[in-house]
């Protein structure tokens, strides 16, 4: 069964909506044309369509039932292609067979009461689980975590972003009991040293490499004089005057073929000149500059990149409050290593430049080997941190689990009552699932005999001799429904000459016969096996283009649906029943006198003010108590109402009870004013009903936009008084009369 129905964001429903709840056995919604009715029945008719909107169904323990629904789209569907959909209901069967269907109907009815019952308590019980898993969370978190958090916060750690975790993490540790348990003393004396910073691991100082470094500062060659070839020439002379290097710097500035001297600018320089030279600084020269210049750029480089390595671990050490570095002594050698680099260069550019001198350079060994023994040591250091790190980390984790364990067992008498209530709340509610499914499994055996039982009863044609002897009951004599001779299990309407009648019928016959078709519909199916599945009806308007006697028709035949639905009888469990027309909802709403207050009856009416539709639950008193008090019905729910709508209201009241009913004319309504704006506005109320314009109106509503829904209440009051109907008046608006206060008090 339906229990509320939620539309918003569609047609004329706003984004806030309407929600029809508190659905009954059978309901009744009445409104007016465009007020929303055709939305709520495509909506029950097909939810799948209203997906992407704002819109839900709900139903009763969440288990939805067939909606079988009459609206517009309905007569489309089955009555535009010149064929109709057969229908199949229960046939000439014999009472045997009839009772063996309706006692398999309740069985399942049976089996299915007691699978929601059963529903219902593994519902309850889950609730109530949860209720017990919400409470001893909630416990945990404030008599464990807060009460304890300050000391051993450390120890909750990871478990205290959420309650549930924690709660968890509680039954966890409890069901591990392998450690000793300890006091509460021991872990606050404990915590207090483990809980405080922890310390880090270091990574150890890179060792440094000047193997090399000492190797270049070694060799032979910085001592050796690179001189020229002894047993030339001009040898004697260059070595006489020690003039070695200079003359090599000039013979590298000596151009080509020209003969003139780099040093004096005379033409000094033949050919026999430039063969000593090359003579003189032979192979063994080249060879040695070239490795004297090779080992100067490998020691500069090495050195270079030894001195910023160098440079970095002290920054960085010094920046390190916990560094094993002892900087003390480590600056001081680095400072004496530089100045050593900086007098090594300096003896490198000189034996660079002058090959022929001999150079001794400043040894960095002893300075590199103090250096790397501070580094040594201070790993030595960071090697023993480490290591207490390491056994700190275990020490913690130990302290982590004494905790949990302290409180798991401070904790035990809840932890036990907690398990023990939810353990058998969760057998019981296992117990139950697995009843449900048996009972499902059931449901399905007997589900598929009573299909079997309805194939053997069930066919076509007693819905088609049901409709035409309702049709023919009711004087629609040139037309029948006969089974279809292009199609199987399909009807046509035929007429008595035989010819197919859908494009001729007029369209109140065609509303009558959808209708009948309709009502074997909702008591049948399309197959043999949809015959007995449970069902909710949806009937919006069926009476269009309908005369008032078969307006009586349809409402009998839906009055017999409704007293089956009350009473339980049958497959349909509940109807919807929408209209825009008074008579058929007063004919359809009243079933007997000692109906009229029953609790399975629920009453709405659906308005739309200006492009808005809302709507306003009666429960079970029926508002609709005719078509002049609805007027007036509508007019005390003037907030709900547009100005326009207001006031039409207001000239249907007074054409019905001055002009109809009293045979008053216009001008004498008119006539009843001595105000001459009043007048107008009185005039304005009763025009309209002659010729359909709105007269001053218009020109009121421009230029009294505020004051003018006001005025045409006023006026439409002032007519009863001063027609001296003002009694009247006062009885439609429920207003007590002045009289009956006085004598009442």
């Amino acid at each position: 069964m339906i229990e509320s129905i939620a539309i918003k964001n569609v047609a004329t429903f706003d984004n806030t909506g309407i929600i029809i709840n508190n659905l009954k056995k059978v309901n009744f919604i009445y409104g007016a044309n465009g007020s929303g009715k055709t939305t709520i029945s495509n909506l029950l008719a097909s939810p799948e369509d209203f997906k992407d909107k704002a819109c839900a169904v709900s139903w009763k323990n969440n288990i939805p039932l067939k909606v079988v629904s009459y609206n517009k789209q309905f007569r489309e569907q089955h009555f535009n292609k010149g064929k109709i959909p057969g229908v199949f209901t229960l046939g000439s069967a014999t009472k045997e067979q009839l009772d063996k269907i309706e006692a398999l109907k309740g069985e399942l009815s049976t089996i299915k009461e007691s699978g929601l019952q059963k529903t219902a308590t593994v519902e309850n019980q889950t609730k109530e689980k949860t209720n017990l898993e919400n409470q001893f969370t909630e416990d945990c978190w404030v008599n464990i975590k807060k009460k304890n958090e300050q000391l051993f916060n450390e120890a909750f750690r990871g478990y205290i972003n959420s309650k549930k975790s924690f709660s968890d993490k509680i039954i966890q540790e409890y069901q591990h009991k392998s450690r000793p348990l300890k006091t509460r003393e021991e872990l606050s004396a404990k915590a207090t040293i483990i809980f405080g910073e922890t310390p880090q691991r270091m990574d150890e100082i890179l060792s440094i490499e000047y193997a090399r470094l000492i190797e270049i500062e070694n060799n032979k060659i910085w001592q050796k004089k690179i001189i020229g070839k002894q047993d030339i020439e001009i040898a004697k002379l260059i070595q006489r005057l020690n003039i070695n290097d200079w003359v090599n710097q000039g013979r590298q500035l000596i151009e080509g073929d020209l003969d003139v001297c780099p040093f004096c600018q005379k033409k000094t320089i033949d050919t026999a000149f430039r063969s000593q030279l090359e003579n003189y600084f032979d192979e063994t020269f080249v060879f040695d500059s070239k490795l004297i210049k090779d080992l100067y750029d490998e020691y500069v480089t090495l050195l270079s990149n030894l001195s910023n390595t160098l440079q970095n671990i002290e920054s960085k050490e010094a920046e390190n409050k916990n560094s094993k570095l002892n900087l003390q002594l480590f600056s001081p050698y680095l400072k004496t290593l530089n100045q050593q680099i900086i007098a090594n260069r300096e003896f490198l550019n000189t034996k660079l430049k002058e090959p022929s001198r001999s150079i001794e350079l400043v040894s960095v060994q002893e300075q590199l080997e103090q250096i790397q023994s501070l580094i040594d040591n201070a790993n030595i250091e960071i090697r023993k941190h480490n290591a207490v790190v390491d056994n700190f980390a275990l020490e913690k984790e130990g302290l982590i689990k004494d905790v949990w364990r302290f409180f798991t067992e401070d904790y035990k008498t809840t932890i036990e009552t907690y398990r023990k209530n939810t353990d058998g709340l969760q057998k019981g509610i296992d117990a139950l699932q697995k009843q449900t499914e048996e009972l499902r499994k059931k449901y399905k055996e007997k589900d598929a005999d009573l299909k079997d039982a309805n194939k053997n009863v069930t066919s076509v044609q007693p819905s088609v001799d049901a409709i035409n002897t309702l049709l023919a009951s009711y004087g629609f004599e040139n037309f029948k429904i006969v089974p279809s001779k292009a199609e199987a299990n399909h009807y046509q309407i035929e007429r008595e000459d035989g010819t197919i009648a859908e494009k001729t019928l007029s369209e109140g016959e065609v509303t009558f016969i959808t209708f009948l078709y309709y009502l074997q519909l909702a008591q049948g199916g399309f197959s043999q096996d949809s015959v007995s599945e449970e069902r909710v009806l949806v009937v919006d308007d069926p009476i269009s283009s309908l005369d008032s006697t078969v307006l009586f028709v349809v409402s009998s035949l839906l009055k017999e649906i409704i007293k089956s639905i009350k009473h339980t009888h049958g497959n349909i469990k509940q109807i919807i029943i929408l209209t825009h027309n008074v008579y058929f909802h007063k004919e359809i709403s009243f079933v007997d006198r000692t109906d009229n207050n029953r609790d399975d009856v629920c009453f709405w009416i659906l308005r739309k003010n200006g492009n808005t539709s809302n709507i306003q639950c009666y429960e079970k008193k029926n508002p609709i108590r005719g078509s002049y008090e609805l007027l007036w019905d509508e007019l005390k729910q003037q907030d709900k109402l547009s100005g326009i709508t207001t006031q039409n209201i207001m000239r249907r009241i007074l054409e019905t009870y001055f002009k109809t009913m009293g045979r008053f004319t216009d001008d004498s309504i008119i006539n009843s004013f001595d105000d001459k704006y009043e007048k107008e506005i009185c005039r304005s109320l009763l025009c309209w009903v002659n010729d359909g314009s709105h007269c001053i109106s218009d020109d009121l509503h421009v230029e009294f936009p505020d004051a003018i829904n006001s005025k045409f209440a006023d006026v439409f009051k002032s007519v009863f008084q001063n027609m001296g109907h003002i009694e009247h008046y006062n009885m439609m608006m429920g207003i007590e009369a002045e009289s009956e206060k006085e004598a009442a008090l």
